[in-house]
C-alpha cells in the first residue's frame, strides 16, 4: 500500500513558522513572503546567502573586538561595501519587501533593509532590534556607553533633535500635542518579530490595494489572517479583497467574521448593507 501526503503550500509553511511566539524565526519568515510572487523560490537558498554575507563580515573582524568597531564595520560593509540602501526611484515595487530580490538589487525599503541589517548584527554579538517608529521602519543597537538608532534607509545614526523633528507631523496630525504628547522613548519601544512581519505584510497589501489587484491582496491577507488570527479588520479586509475579486461566498464568510467581535467598530453598519449587497449580487 502506498501513502499520499499532500504537499504543504506556502502559506502552510509561513504558517508553522509564525505559530509561536518562541523562537519566532525572523529572516525565515520574511524571506518566506515572496513565495507568493516567486513560487520556485528556495527559502533555505536566501538564509545561506544571508550567512555567506556574515561569515566574509566576521573575517575582517578580530575576535575580540568592542561592540563599537563591529557596529562601525557593519556599517562599512552593509551600506558602503555592499551598497544596499533605499530604492528612492521605486519606493513603491512590491520587490522592495522580498528579501531574495532586495539582496539581488541592494534595493529596498527600511523594514526589509533592517531585517537583513539586524540578522548580521546579532550574528556579530550585538544587541539590535527593530524600532516600528511612525512612517519609516529604525533600527535601535544597545552598546555599552548608550544606544544608537539608525535609519536603515541611508545607514545615517540618528540624534534625539533629529527623531524628535520626524516624529513631529505624526504627532500633531494623531493630536498629540499639548497635553496628550508623549515622550519619545515611546516610539523607540522594540518591535516583535511578529510585528515586524505583520508591518511588512502590510506594506505589500497597501502597494496592491492602490494598484486594486485583488488576488495578490487576498495572498498577503491570508498571511496576515495566519499570523495574527484575532486582529477581526484583517479578516474584513481579506473579505472585502475577496468581494473585489468576485469571490462573494468567501468575502461573506469573513465579513461575517468580522461583525460577530468587532462589536464596537464604526463601520459595522456599512459592513451588515455590504453583506447584504453581496448575498444579492450571490
Amino acid at each position: 500500500m502506498t501513502f499520499s501526503f499532500p504537499t504543504p503550500t506556502a502559506l502552510d509553511y509561513f504558517g508553522s513558522l509564525v505559530r509561536s511566539d518562541e523562537a519566532f524565526p525572523l529572516l525565515e519568515a520574511a524571506a518566506s513572503l515572496a513565495q507568493d510572487e516567486y513560487p520556485e523560490l528556495d527559502v533555505q537558498q536566501v538564509l545561506g546567502d544571508v550567512d555567506q554575507l556574515l561569515a566574509r563580515l566576521k573575517r575582517r573582524l578580530p575576535a575580540d573586538a568592542a561592540p563599537l568597531a563591529r557596529l562601525r564595520a557593519l556599517n562599512q560593509f552593509f551600506f558602503h561595501d555592499l551598497n544596499f540602501g533605499g530604492n528612492v526611484n521605486d519606493y513603491y515595487d512590491p520587490d522592495n519587501s522580498y528579501l531574495n530580490a532586495v539582496l539581488r538589487t541592494r534595493r529596498g525599503i527600511p523594514i526589509s533593509l533592517a531585517v537583513l541589517w539586524m540578522e548580521l548584527a546579532q550574528g556579530l554579538g550585538l544587541e539590535a532590534r527593530g524600532v516600528s517608529f511612525p512612517g519609516h521602519f529604525m533600527l535601535k543597537v544597545t552598546l555599552p556607553k548608550g544606544q544608537v538608532v539608525i535609519d536603515p534607509f541611508t545607514g545615517k545614526s540618528l540624534s534625539r533633535e533629529e527623531l524628535t523633528e520626524r516624529i513631529e507631523p505624526y504627532k500633531r496630525s494623531s493630536g498629540l500635542v499639548g497635553d496628550f504628547d508623549v515622550p519619545l522613548g515611546l516610539y523607540l519601544q522594540p518591535a516583535s518579530p511578529r510585528e515586524i512581519i505583520g508591518r511588512m505584510l502590510r506594506n505589500l497589501k497597501e502597494v496592491h490595494q492602490a494598484q486594486e489587484d485583488w488576488q495578490r491582496v487576498i495572498a498577503v491577507q491570508d498571511r496576515l489572517v495566519a499570523l495574527l488570527p484575532t486582529a477581526w479588520s484583517e479578516h474584513r479586509d481579506r473579505g472585502l479583497a475577496h468581494a473585489g475579486q468576485g469571490n462573494y461566498t468567501l468575502a461573506v464568510r469573513d465579513l461575517e467574521t468580522y461583525l460577530q467581535h468587532a462589536d464596537d467598530a464604526l463601520d459595522i453598519d456599512a459592513i451588515a448593507e455590504h453583506i447584504a449587497e453581496l448575498r444579492r449580487a450571490g
